[in-house]
C-alpha cells in the first residue's frame, strides 16, 4: 500500500512510512481490528482530501473514506484482520496478505479515480 501512496501522493518522507507501520496485523499484530490494509488506504484518501486544521472541511475526505471502507467491505465482508486472516489470507491462509493488500489496492484507486473523473 505504501506503493500506491507514493503513486498519488508522490515521494513519502521516512516518517509517513514509519507511521503506518503500527497497522500491521489487525493494529500491532493483534489481528483483531481494521485490516491493515484497509487503514493505509484511509491514510491515503486523508493525504489527499484530509484537512490541515480544525476549521477545513473534510467532506470529500469522509465520503471517499465510507466509500472505500463500502467497497471493501463488499469484496472480503469484513474490515478485522483476524476475520479475513480466518477466511483465507495471511501465512497460514490459502492465499499470503499481499494479494489481499493489492486487491485492496485496486479498491482504493478505483475510489479514487471514480472521484477525480467526476469532480
Amino acid at each position: 500500500m505504501i506503493a500506491v501512496g507514493e503513486h498519488i501522493l508522490g515521494p513519502l518522507e521516512d516518517r509517513e512510512i514509519r507511521m503506518t507501520s503500527g497497522f500491521a496485523g489487525g493494529i500491532g499484530s493483534t489481528y483483531m481490528d481494521n485490516c491493515g490494509a484497509f487503514s493505509a488506504g484511509v491514510m491515503v484518501i486523508s493525504g489527499l482530501y484530509g484537512r490541515t486544521g480544525s476549521k477545513d472541511d473534510d467532506r470529500i475526505c469522509q465520503e471517499l473514506t465510507a466509500k472505500y471502507r463500502e467497497c471493501f467491505f463488499k469484496r472480503f465482508d469484513t474490515l478485522i484482520c483476524g476475520e479475513l486472516r480466518a477466511e483465507k489470507f495471511g501465512s497460514q491462509g490459502e492465499q499470503p496478505c499481499s494479494v489481499l493488500v493489492e486487491q485492496a489496492s485496486g479498491i482504493l484507486l478505483e475510489v479514487i479515480e471514480e472521484y477525480q473523473s467526476d469532480h
